[in-house]
């Protein structure tokens, strides 16, 4: 062999390492988890440190069977684990909350159209929105997003976002900051709050943090008008209303939204029997999803012709 080619070799072999080294940090093991069996997904931990919040973070990525290149959904936690509990240590177990039979199952069922799944940390209230605590939206858009791309080799331009109680929030509220950015946005028994006096004491920091950033009101200022938006909810849910008043708005401004109010409440038995509904949706988004021109207009923008200028002699 050459002096040349070993060296060719040499480069590959450090290549192959360091892109192994990025992207497997930990392997999830379903014997050891809440949930057990993977379908034969791949479920990743791995650390983000985020110079915005100034920690290490823990996130999780779940690549499906085949592997290949795909679309990337981006799913946030809520401040509660799906089986109800208070998350006492949201970097280490936050995101991997959101781990269920019920996930890797619908992500089976989509077969080759299975997107990578990449749950990212929110910490324990910080409702993914930038505050006095640390800068949870920037953190999520500009550092932890753009890791994900780059981590697990996804299909540029193909991103969807969504969310469940707290993190469907999350995902309405940084859908309405880069609506351009997504092919779509679910949320799912989303924590959204009507009213300052109507929201939990951890979710913003005093009204003019709610103002900021209320939903609700980036909604009646059109910032969905060009995104798909899945909304659901517990017909017992406490959040049902605001939701439905929430779906109620885009569908006043003619936005692609489409509204589910089915039997339940705020439960992980609730989110698991429709979790095949939301990744439907999702993958649904990706093949109306340019790859090029990032996610298409609800509607075509009719535009008057601009009148002539006349010039004067």
């Amino acid at each position: 062999m050459s002096n040349r080619a070993r060296g060719a070799c040499v480069f590959l072999a450090v290549l192959a390492a360091a892109e192994t080294a990025l992207l497997a940090e930990g392997r999830i093991d379903a014997a050891n988890a809440r949930f057990s069996n993977m379908y034969g997904a791949t479920a990743i931990k791995y650390s983000l440190r985020s110079k915005l919040l100034g920690r290490r973070l823990v996130e999780v990525g779940i690549v499906p069977a085949s592997g290949g290149t795909r679309p990337l959904l981006i799913l946030l936690h809520g401040r509660h684990d799906v089986r109800g509990r208070f998350v006492a240590f949201p970097q280490k177990s936050g995101p991997e909350s959101m781990l269920s039979n019920a996930l890797f199952a619908a992500i089976a069922q989509l077969g080759e159209r299975a997107p990578t799944v990449v749950l990212l940390n929110g910490g324990s209230h910080s409702w993914y929105h930038d505050r006095r605590d640390g800068r949870w939206s920037s953190m999520i858009l500009n550092e932890a997003i753009p890791d994900a791309i780059r981590r697990f080799h996804v299909a540029p331009g193909r991103i969807a976002i969504g969310g469940i109680s707290m993190g469907g929030y999350g995902a309405l509220h940084l859908a309405a900051l880069r609506p351009h950015a997504f092919c779509a946005v679910g949320a799912h028994s989303a924590a959204v709050y009507e009213t300052f006096r109507a929201a939990a004491p951890a979710a913003f920091d005093n009204a003019a943090d709610f103002a900021r950033n209320d939903v609700l009101a980036a909604a009646r200022h059109g910032r969905f008008d060009r995104v798909p938006v899945w909304i659901d909810a517990g017909m017992n849910d406490p959040f049902h209303d605001a939701d439905a008043a929430l779906a109620s708005v885009l569908r006043s401004r003619g936005g692609d939204v489409s509204f589910r109010s089915w039997p339940g409440a705020h439960t992980a038995s609730y989110w698991d029997a429709h979790m095949g509904e939301y990744l439907r949706f999702y993958v649904s988004a990706f093949t109306r999803c340019s790859a090029l021109n990032g996610p298409p207009a609800t509607k075509p923008q009719s535009r008057r012709p601009r009148p002539r200028r006349r010039h004067r002699a």
